[in-house]
C-alpha cells in the first residue's frame, strides 16, 4: 500500500525519506551493540540469562532427575556429592526441582510481561498517537490502576480468580498493563510529530500502517528496556504470591513454592529454602544487568 502510494503521489523525496530512515535504524542498531558489549556487567547479565535458558529448555536432559522423584529414605539430606543442593522433606532432589522450575519461573516472567507489553502497548500507542478523549479515557484507568499497590493488586485479582499457576500469570500481567501503557504512550507523543511520520502520511499511509510500522519500531527502544526490567519483577511478583500459597500448586516447582514449602525446616534443613532463594536472586540480578546495560546503550546522550 505504501509502495504504490509512493509511485503513484507521494513523490521521490517522501520515498528518500522513509528510505533514510530505515540507513538511521540500521547504524542506530550497530552503535547500541557497539555500546552494550563494552559494559562488562551487561555482558555477565546476558550470559546468565544465556544459560539460564539453556538449562530451562534442556530440563528433562539436564536435570539429573525427575520434579517429583521421591525417596522417603533420603529426606532431609544436607548437600553431598550425589545430592549437591540436598533433598527435602520428600526426599526429592533439590536441585533437580530447582532446575525444573526454571523453566516455571522463566515462562511466567515471559507471559506476564508479553500479557502487558501487547494490552499495555496497544492502549498506549493509541493514547499518545491520538490525544484527546482516547487518551483522556485510557490513561484515567491505568492511573487507577497504578494507585494500588502493586502485589496487593496482583493478590486481590488471584484471590478473586483462584488460586492456581494460570490465574497467577492473568493477575501479574494485568498488573503490568499500566507501566507499558505509560511508557510506551510517552514514547508516541515524542515520535509522532517526526518528518518521516509526516513523510507516510504524505504518501498516504493509514493510521494503521503509520503506527504498526513506524511509530512503533521507532518506540522500540525505552518498550525493550521496560520489558527486561519488568520480567525481573514479574518473577519476584510471581514467586511471591506462589511463597503465600496463591501461585503454583505442589507438586510444581515454582521458585516461590519451593522457598514457601522450606521456610518450616528452615532450622535444620536450611538448603530447602536458600537455594531457590539464590535462584530468583541470581536470575532477576541477570534481567536487572541486562536491562541497565541496554538503558545505557540506547540512550543517545550517553556517547562511548
Amino acid at each position: 500500500m505504501a509502495v504504490q502510494a509512493v509511485t503513484e503521489g507521494g513523490g521521490p523525496r517522501a520515498e528518500a525519506t522513509v528510505r533514510a530512515t530505515r540507513r538511521r535504524q540500521r547504524t542506530r542498531l550497530e552503535e547500541t551493540w557497539r555500546r552494550f558489549r563494552k559494559n562488562k556487567w551487561a555482558i555477565s547479565g546476558l550470559v546468565l540469562l544465556v544459560l539460564l535458558a539453556m538449562v530451562a529448555f534442556g530440563a528433562d536432559i539436564v536435570a539429573p532427575e525427575g520434579l517429583d522423584e521421591q525417596v522417603l529414605a533420603r529426606r532431609f539430606q544436607g548437600p553431598s556429592a550425589e545430592n549437591p543442593f540436598g533433598t527435602d522433606h520428600l526426599g526429592r532432589d533439590v536441585l533437580s526441582r530447582i532446575i525444573h522450575g526454571s523453566r516455571l519461573s522463566l515462562s511466567i516472567g515471559f507471559i506476564t510481561t508479553s500479557i502487558g507489553l501487547l494490552i499495555g502497548g496497544s492502549l498506549g500507542a493509541i493514547a499518545g498517537y491520538y490525544g484527546g478523549r482516547e487518551d483522556q479515557i485510557i490513561m484515567r484507568i491505568m492511573d487507577v490502576i497504578l494507585a494500588i499497590p502493586g502485589f496487593i493488586f496482583a493478590v486481590a485479582l488471584v484471590t478473586a480468580l483462584g488460586p492456581n499457576l494460570t490465574n497467577l500469570m492473568i493477575a501479574v500481567g494485568v498488573n503490568s498493563i499500566p507501566y507499558f501503557a505509560r511508557i510506551i504512550r510517552s514514547s508516541v507523543m515524542s515520535v509522532k510529530e517526526n518528518e518521516y511520520i509526516e513523510a507516510a502520511r504524505a504518501i498516504g499511509a493509514s493510521h494503521r500502517w503509520i503506527i504498526l510500522k513506524h511509530v512503533i519500531p521507532n518506540s522500540f527502544a525505552p518498550i525493550l528496556v521496560q520489558a527486561t526490567l519488568r520480567i525481573g519483577d514479574t518473577i519476584i511478583i510471581a514467586a511471591g504470591l506462589s511463597f503465600l500459597g496463591l501461585g503454583a500448586q505442589p507438586p510444581l516447582p515454582e521458585w516461590g513454592a519451593m522457598l514457601s514449602g522450606g521456610r518450616q525446616y528452615l532450622r535444620d534443613a536450611w538448603w530447602m529454602a536458600t537455594f531457590p532463594g539464590i535462584a530468583i536472586m541470581i536470575t532477576v540480578l541477570a534481567f536487572n544487568l541486562v536491562g541497565d546495560g541496554l538503558r545505557d546503550a540506547l540512550d543517545p546522550r550517553l556517547k562511548r
